[in-house]
């Protein structure tokens, strides 16, 4: 989701038939995803001996109005940050806007370039983060780029030796697979930051922003009904932020980097950190856009990624599979980006822990307070561990990845389709 002016409100106009049902027919024109050139990547860890396995994909979005549209989605995967081969950063950037894909390529380089730059990084990587989320959006504000009505949300996460900083402005996500006896659990690593959380709808309200879905903006519903339930059943009609006397800018996340106008009424970039420690439980994490998460939870994510060896086959999965619940519910898709990191070969000794039973000490996610000029978050602002999402466990992975794709969809071989092994150590 982003501004009702960019990419994100589902209310696309219908068929001009009025079947209801005829956007199902559409044939998307033929674009497959992006593999990138260094699509398997193996990333040793030497400090703790483990290595990283990691793959990324970009499926560009099918807008049946705007053919043409770039891909506003971005990542980055960069590797032994200040030289330090225990140092690694992967991050996705999600556009939205019309200058949605130059915010999400700025965001990108810049923040990765402030982070490598930052001498405090390794001592205080909370420290640095925070302020390498606050100066790349200064520095988006004056750049050349109109991000009044444009910007991008970042899920990124920073490994250094054996625990791993994830950092989140917006409502792309991050999560764990953990095993769990002979299950694998998705724990995400990230909150969504959009006003049905209780915590940020309280926040840019003492903003001064009005609080209301397209429905009750349209006068179809109360605007008085403060209570929208949750994300799962009120996905296609979210609460979204509107200035006090105006129709925009309607965005449906309540941080993001960019969008000077929604700044106004406290869509803030202070990003949430979360902090874990690595124990031979965590197999693997996933980072991406909201393209992937809108119509898959958590969990089918991870289910659909540990159905495979190779990381770069679960990409593909996962996109396929995203892609066509996309054109299932609505006319349109979103640009889906992700990547996936397999944790390889780490052993009890090197994550510190006393046995192979999965660590359950809390993972620590905390707003740091910015030198922002109005309504940032408090320093105290600490929350508990991270929930699981075990709803979707009993549903059978091979309804999870029905083949019936879209031309636009490269799936992978079956004769590749191996479980990911469970045994770690």
């Amino acid at each position: 989701m982003g501004c009702v002016l960019g990419k994100c409100c589902s209310r696309y106009p219908s068929s001009s038939d009025g079947d209801s049902g005829h956007h199902k027919e559409k044939k998307p024109y033929k674009c497959k995803h992006i593999l990138t050139e260094r699509s398997l990547e193996l990333i040793p860890v030497p400090s703790h001996n483990f290595t990283l396995q990691c793959s990324a994909l970009t499926q560009h979005g099918y807008y049946p109005d705007t053919v043409e549209r770039e891909n506003q989605d971005s990542f980055c995967i960069k590797t032994q940050i200040q030289g330090d081969p225990n140092v690694h950063f992967f991050g996705v950037f999600d556009g939205h806007g019309q200058y949605g894909a130059h915010c999400s390529n700025f965001v990108k380089d810049r923040l990765i370039e402030m982070l490598s730059s930052d001498p405090s990084l390794l001592n205080d990587p909370l420290k640095a983060y925070n302020s390498a989320f606050l100066a790349t959006n200064s520095e988006l504000h004056d750049s050349e780029i109109d991000d009044t009505m444009s910007g991008t949300t970042a899920i990124t996460v920073l490994v250094v030796g054996d625990t791993l900083y994830v950092a989140n402005v917006g409502d792309s996500r991050a999560v764990m697979a953990v095993k769990y006896g002979d299950r694998v659990l998705a724990e995400d690593l990230s909150e969504d930051q959009t006003p049905f959380r209780k915590d940020e709808y309280e926040r840019v309200k003492r903003c001064g922003a009005r609080v209301l879905s397209v429905d009750q903006v349209e006068g179809l519903k109360d605007p008085n009904v403060q209570n929208w339930g949750d994300e799962e059943s009120q996905g296609g009609d979210p609460p979204r932020l509107w200035v006090p006397n105006g129709m925009y800018p309607g965005t449906a996340f309540s941080r993001s980097v960019g969008d000077s106008t929604a700044e106004t009424i406290g869509v803030i970039a202070v990003p949430e950190i979360k902090v874990v420690q690595l124990t031979p439980n965590h197999l693997f994490f996933v980072v991406a856009s909201d393209g992937v998460f809108e119509f898959l939870p958590s969990q089918t994510v991870v289910n659909m990624a540990a159905a495979y060896t190779d990381p770069r086959d679960a990409c593909a999965a996962i996109a396929g599979e995203s892609y066509k619940l996309w054109l299932d519910n609505e006319n349109r898709t979103d640009d889906i980006t992700i990547i996936i990191v397999q944790i390889k070969g780490l052993s009890n000794s090197g994550a510190g822990a006393t046995d192979s039973r999965v660590d359950c000490r809390p993972m620590v996610m905390r707003s740091v307070k910015g030198s922002l000029n109005m309504c940032s978050v408090s320093e105290s602002e600490t929350y508990d561990s991270v929930r699981s999402d075990f709803s979707d466990t009993q549903q059978s992975f091979q309804q999870s990845v029905s083949m019936n794709r879209s031309a636009a969809i490269v799936v992978p071989s079956p004769m590749r389709k191996r479980p990911l092994q469970l045994n770690v150590g």
